[in-house]
């Protein structure tokens, strides 16, 4: 009996260290095969440019391919689904931005819960908005177009990317910040709004720093303010929002993430990778080039700026009574 009991306890010893041995082994592995990184945009755009830069980089660390997939449509809420309802594996992750919180409240019939069915994994970049007049506009500082805006109210017509994109939000709260009236137009991107802005159809946008600060540096558009938190470094001179209307921020930002289930050893070769991304100085150069700046955040930093960024824009969403077209 004894002799027996040994045994089971020799066979049991053994299969535990088999059994860690084959979880470290599992950790040295991954990538294993190619990895799919969805994204929900159409490829060319700033998501998009993220994604392969930060893919290439991944790519090269691991010597697996990390492969952008490119499932625009629904304003980002196909690709979540698709990633959402993938394999837990670390094979299909997403492309995490500002849309994702966004849609939390704005769609009320999502299959897919953001906060509970996406995983954080890291941080990426975070990018401010600008906010960008036409010229001809008679205001040459936030101030004036405040006092502008409340002097005229529902005259100036603030253009966006779409009803729900982070610009028309933007805007949206700055007019709950300032008590203005800019009347929102949507338009189907970026690109066809600020075409609408160049050519005076609206005379507000808050577009992004990439699609922008060339027409801002020539003159073609007159930069007032940028909305994050601290001046910009491409547009140093450029004040922040916050020095005139104190609290207000907005900014884009974009991570990775993955299914729901996703094994914490996969997590952290990933977060280890990007975090070595994010300190190279040839990403960093290429980062400040779009105009963002790295967002280095840990999973439970990235799962608490998600929920804080998700209540703060259903705030607005409800405010300003924002519904789906």
């Amino acid at each position: 009996m004894a002799s027996s009991r040994r045994d089971i306890l020799t066979s049991a010893s053994g299969a535990a260290a088999l059994l860690a041995l084959s979880r470290g082994a599992s950790a040295q592995a991954y990538p294993s095969r190619p990895v799919k990184w969805v994204v929900g945009y159409a490829p060319a755009g700033g998501n998009d440019i993220v994604a392969r830069l930060m893919g290439q980089w991944l790519s090269e660390r691991t010597g697996q391919q990390f492969i952008v997939e490119n499932r625009p449509g629904a304003a980002t809420n196909i690709a979540t689904e698709y990633v959402a309802n993938a394999a837990p594996d670390g094979y299909t992750l997403l492309l995490l931005g500002v849309a994702g919180a966004i849609n939390a409240t704005y769609y009320d019939n999502l299959s897919f819960n953001f906060i509970r069915d996406i995983a954080p994994i890291a941080g990426i970049m975070s990018i401010p908005l600008y906010v960008a007049v036409n010229p001809a506009l008679p205001v040459k500082a936030l101030p004036e177009l405040i006092a502008y805006g409340k002097a005229h109210r529902g005259k100036v017509n603030m253009g966006s990317a779409g009803i729900g994109s982070v610009g028309h939000l933007a805007g949206e709260l700055f007019n709950l910040m300032t008590g203005t009236d800019l009347v929102h137009v949507p338009y189907r991107g970026n690109g066809p709004a600020l075409a609408a802005l160049l050519g005076g159809e609206v005379q507000v946008v808050f577009p992004t720093p990439p699609s922008s600060i060339e027409f801002i540096r020539t003159g073609k558009l007159r930069g007032l303010a940028t909305t994050g938190a601290a001046r910009a470094d491409a547009l140093p001179d450029m004040p922040t929002v916050a020095e005139f209307v104190p609290g207000y921020e907005t900014s884009a930002w974009y991570g990775i993430g993955g299914p729901h289930g996703i094994p914490a050893d996969v997590v952290d070769r990933i977060g280890r990778e990007i975090d070595a991304g994010l300190a190279d100085p040839r990403m960093r150069k290429r980062f400040a080039e779009l105009g963002g700046a790295p967002m280095k955040l840990a999973p439970a930093e990235f799962r608490k700026l998600i929920a804080d960024e998700t209540e703060k824009w259903a705030r607005v969403i409800r405010k300003a009574n924002i519904k789906p077209s």
